[in-house]
């Protein structure tokens, strides 16, 4: 796969501060640097630091039967393979691709990258979804029959991965990575639930996150900070909301 050629600054990276997600065809903006107190995008301010937009994969077959994946390499229904290309369509250039060696999310990945022309897609183990033990394949009925009432006040069966253990990964991942690209900008397709217990543990929380959702990560020194929500699918995020 061809490397893209270098994109300005203007029409790089995704998300618009101002807005929850960015409609199709639209050339979203960079990302706002909250680390730098919300200063211009690509002003003074936002020089040497590295932003991070982390997003969860397409819809995968389990997804779709309502299945706990964790670390099951399951693959991308044809639905997901299709809002890889969505998205792509209203992202801009990235200096580099990354993501999880998953199936769902390297598909994913190497989707947008293709038709971005930037590559080849690096993966990184560490990039995976919270392991779930027990739970692996199973649907929520299931989950139920087999554990009455954990869901129901978030309480995970032994060998299951601690959230502050699948966040401390990923972090120090995205870490490595934004050293990599100073002052530049990576996209990063990973999973859910890692992502949402990254987010909180640098102090932001989101809910649940649809396919194809996530939010930037700035980076500065070593040290990340939390970034704007991104739904580079709106129609799926407003079903999602719905629910």
């Amino acid at each position: 796969m061809a490397m893209g050629s270098q994109a300005s600054p203007q029409d790089r990276g995704a998300a618009r501060p101002d807005r929850p997600f960015v409609s199709p065809g639209q050339r979203p903006e960079r990302p706002s640097d909250r680390s730098s107190g919300g200063a211009a995008p690509g002003g003074p301010a936002a020089a040497g630091a590295t932003r991070l937009l982390v997003v969860r994969h397409g819809e995968s077959e389990w997804n779709a039967s309502g299945r706990w994946q964790g670390h099951a390499d399951v693959a991308l229904t044809r639905r997901g393979e299709l809002q890889a290309v969505e998205a792509s369509e209203v992202l801009g250039q990235f200096d580099a691709i990354w993501s999880s060696d998953l199936a769902r999310a390297h598909r994913t990945a190497q989707i947008i990258a293709e038709l971005l022309g930037v590559g080849p897609v690096h993966t990184d183990q560490r990039l995976r979804e919270t392991h779930v033990g027990p739970w692996e394949g199973l649907t929520h009925d299931e989950v139920e029959a087999g554990w009455p009432g954990y869901l129901d006040v978030r309480r995970r069966p032994e060998g299951f991965e601690p959230s502050e253990v699948a966040a401390a990964r990923l972090l120090a991942a995205l870490v490595d990575i934004a050293g990599q690209y100073p002052g530049g900008e990576v996209l990063i397709v990973s999973h859910g639930g890692v992502i949402r217990a990254a987010q909180r543990a640098i102090g932001w929380t989101m809910p649940k996150l649809p396919n194809l959702s996530g939010s930037w990560f700035v980076a500065r020194d070593g040290v990340l900070s939390p970034g704007d929500a991104v739904h580079l699918l709106p129609g799926e995020h407003a079903a999602h909301e719905a629910l």
